[in-house]
């Protein structure tokens, strides 16, 4: 259960990301946080797993988000 207290602190870590590659590495961090979640979840489907990477997803969507910037306007 150590990858669940992960995920935790993960998500109640600050996200201030200084700079592209800070958000990349937090993208794969957390991308990979949820998949293992998701191993745990297959086995038990304990519904605060499914709720842990609902709120990782968010998180991640969010690095993502900062990721791919604004779009250009024509």
């Amino acid at each position: 259960m150590d990858i669940i207290k992960q995920a935790e602190a993960f998500e109640l870590k600050p996200l201030t990301f200084k700079n592209t590659s800070e958000r990349i590495e937090a993208s794969r961090e957390v991308k990979s946080l949820i998949l293992s979640v998701n191993e745990i979840y297959k086995t038990n489907n304990d519904p605060e797993l499914m709720d842990l990477m609902k709120r990782l997803t968010v998180i991640k969507q969010k690095i993502e988000k900062r990721l791919k910037g604004r779009p250009l306007q024509a």
